[in-house]
């Protein structure tokens, strides 16, 4: 009732005191990503399946590609809402600073997928927009990108459940090869140019500079690229590779970025090789010293041509993912019939899939 203020006062009980709540109230359950919105739980519904099928048919990509992107999405499709109950803990595939990734087994439909369990302390606000920007996940289906079967928050984690690559990361398989053939690094290249090209990126030009490196580390097995009469690389491609590098460089000088000065660090007792640049030493190497270039000798002229033209310092005069996406060396390497999963399983020692997905 109002009183003579005009404020209404709670409802007391019989005795004039507040009523008492009985218990305090269950804790919420397990937040899932929406699809759509916050209400939507995180299975693909009938008809966000038939749009995907529709989106399928516009992508630029082979049978193969097709055949494995529809049979994920129906996989996904099955999995449906995902709890913290659904799960057998297999090992542990990896951890750092952002948290820990796990192999699980999803019980429900006995996939086996990559968990990624992500500490929390935040606000429930803040928590609810990281989990509305994790349907961002939901929406890229790409043969060329993990694909995303759901995300959960349970007990201050989020889990993000991922498919498992029983390849390994490209960082594993770089650690186990030593570096990566030019053949199986202009199939990587492709799918990721492909990746871009289908969406929308802050910051393209950057994404280029880094590929660029990126493709250089794997060819090379590390960076800074050895100058053209280290013994370095002579024991990364063999002494015959460094006299044709040689041969081909007679100018007298090294390579652009392989300046001599920046390999002289010192070898840790019964290591093979120079000890790891420091992350100062890293930057101060890449903005003063010459972008770096693939040896000559070893690698064909159009990959040599590719990684220069990501590796301009400056922005305006760099390539852009049309020109780079007619590049000669990305034809060829459309062009070239490579056994992708063979070599991987046989650099990782894992069995093939007798499914060849």
């Amino acid at each position: 009732m109002p009183n003579k203020k005009g404020l209404r006062l709670p409802s007391t009980s019989g005795d004039g005191m507040p009523p008492v709540a009985a218990e305090p109230p269950a804790p919420p359950p397990p937040v899932a990503v929406p699809t759509v919105d916050a209400e939507k739980p995180t299975n693909t519904g009938t008809a966000s399946m038939e749009a995907l099928a529709l989106k399928l048919k516009e992508l630029d990509i082979n049978t193969q590609q097709r055949e494995r992107l529809e049979m994920f999405l129906t996989q996904k499709q099955q999995v449906g809402e995902l709890t913290p109950d659904d799960f057998d803990k297999l090992g542990e595939l990896g951890a750092g600073n952002g948290g820990v990734v796990l192999k699980v087994r999803h019980i429900p439909s006995s996939l086996i997928m990559a968990r990624k369990l992500i500490h929390l302390e935040i606000k429930p606000a803040v928590r609810i927009q990281i989990i509305r920007e994790l349907k961002v996940l939901h929406e890229c289906n790409s043969p060329f990108i993990v694909g995303f079967y759901g995300a959960f928050y349970s007990d201050g984690e989020i889990s993000i459940c991922m498919e498992y690559m029983d390849g390994g990361s490209l960082d594993l398989i770089l650690k186990k090869a030593g570096r990566i053939p030019e053949p199986i690094l202009g199939k990587v290249t492709v799918a990721v140019l492909k990746e871009r090209l289908q969406g929308t990126h802050y910051s393209v030009q950057s994404d280029i500079w880094s590929m660029g490196l990126s493709i250089v580390e794997m060819a090379i097995g590390r960076y800074p690229i050895p100058p053209p009469d280290s013994k370095d690389l002579a024991s990364i491609f063999g002494d015959k590779a460094m006299e044709e590098h040689l041969e081909a460089t007679k100018t007298g000088k090294p390579l652009a970025g392989t300046n001599r000065n920046s390999f002289n660090f010192p070898t840790p007792p019964g290591s093979d090789g120079p000890r790891p640049m420091a992350i100062f030493e890293l930057l101060e190497y890449i903005v003063n010293e010459p972008p770096p270039s693939l040896p000559k000798g070893k690698f064909s002229d159009e990959a040599i041509d590719f990684v220069d033209k990501c590796l301009k310092k400056n922005p305006s005069d760099r390539a852009d993912l049309a020109s780079l996406m007619v590049h000669p060396f990305v034809k060829k390497s459309e062009e070239m019939e490579v056994d992708i999963g063979s070599w991987v399983c046989k650099v990782m020692n894992i069995k093939p899939d007798s499914k060849g997905s």
